[in-house]
């Protein structure tokens, strides 16, 4: 049993926060729901009284037989990642953390993944149940902690990038998945033509490839899985070795790819596999292709405008990481459809009347 799991008991302050949350329902108080607050740059600002969910953490319970971990919201991502790896395991989404306050309830909250996502999986691929703390302040059960897990509705895969407005994530039970047995990164000299041509012809074989990246004219790629399949791919590609913590740097937005200049903002462009270079007047400097190109970082002072026409085009979104920069736009998300958005405010209704949850976090009306 870990530290985090011994001293679990005494961090479970959820009547607390129910009390908070019944409050501020009866009074119409708005709340920001805040963890480490490392993620408060993605997406539009809240006003409202602060919920802070870092005194509420700890492993509720682990069991490395069954790969099934519950956490509490605000345990630091380092320490639940820490405690996994005692037992040679791991979060197979690689969540970002930016930052060491980086707590487990803000990841699942902004459901951001990491360079693993596009061959193992997403975030909420592997949340398996939930407890929230819903409007009225009451802390209800969701999912459970196994993978096949259907009756009921699936509210613990809503709550995944749901940015805090739909409840409060009180503990999240993950699937965990072993640590591969042997890794090795390398880089290979190459155009962007060829790295995307190169990408599409691995993509339809079955390499032990779990991140492949391209920038300045450098491919980067990671392989992961049994000894012999490492090495056999290996030797196969060639190239140059590559330091393990480059994915890291990619993940965390610390590489100095990510500094961006005045008068830029950083765009995250979500495209279908196998997307072609967009016609867009941006420097090839300017753009970090991940996930095999279908994730693509772009500093640009180019307007939201013609930066989302060009995704929608190409089928997929811009989203905007730096949206009150200089040259940002004013609002960070693709706006919904109508169809969408008619969802998206019935089902806030529903679960949130009075509008009380990361009020305006995600979109201006709602």
């Amino acid at each position: 049993m870990t530290d985090l799991a011994i001293h679990a008991a005494d961090c479970d302050i959820s009547k607390r926060l129910c009390d908070q949350v019944r409050t501020a329902y009866e009074t119409r108080t708005p709340l920001r729901i805040v963890g480490g607050d490392t993620r408060a740059f993605y997406g539009r600002p809240v006003e409202g009284q602060p919920l802070s969910m870092a005194e509420h953490n700890g492993i509720v319970s682990y069991d490395p037989v069954e790969l099934v971990v519950t956490v509490r919201a605000g345990t630091r991502l380092s320490a639940l990642q820490a405690a996994l790896a005692e037992h040679h395991q791991m979060l197979p989404f690689e969540p970002p953390s930016f930052g060491e306050d980086s707590t487990i309830g803000g990841a699942v909250a902004t459901g951001l993944s990491g360079p693993r996502r596009p061959w193992a999986g997403a975030a909420r691929d592997f949340v398996l149940g939930t407890r929230v703390i819903t409007q009225e302040g009451k802390l209800l059960r969701f999912g459970g902690e196994v993978m096949k897990n259907v009756a009921g509705y699936d509210l613990s895969r809503l709550m995944t990038g749901a940015q805090g407005t739909l409840g409060v994530l009180a503990d999240i039970s993950f699937k965990v998945l072993p640590i591969p047995t042997a890794s090795h990164c390398l880089r290979l000299s190459m155009s962007l033509d060829d790295a995307l041509g190169t990408l599409a012809k691995l993509g339809r074989q079955p390499l032990p490839i779990t991140a492949a990246a391209w920038h300045a004219g450098e491919l980067f790629i990671r392989l992961e899985g049994g000894t012999s399949s490492v090495k056999a791919t290996q030797e196969s590609l060639g190239g140059e070795p590559l330091e393990a913590s480059f994915w890291a740097s990619l993940r965390d937005h610390t590489h100095d790819f990510f500094n961006v200049n005045e008068g830029q903002a950083l765009w995250r462009l979500s495209l279908p596999p196998n997307t072609a270079p967009l016609a867009l007047d941006i420097p090839e400097t300017d753009i970090f292709y991940d996930w095999g190109g279908s994730q693509r970082w772009v500093k640009t002072a180019l307007d939201a405008q013609t930066l989302r026409a060009a995704c929608q085009a190409a089928g997929g979104h811009a989203t905007c990481y730096t949206p009150n920069a200089q040259g940002g736009a004013s609002e960070p998300f693709t706006p919904l459809n109508v169809v969408l958005e008619k969802y998206h405010r019935n089902l806030k209704t529903q679960l949130d009347a009075h509008g009380i949850f990361n009020p305006g976090r995600l979109y201006a009306a709602f």
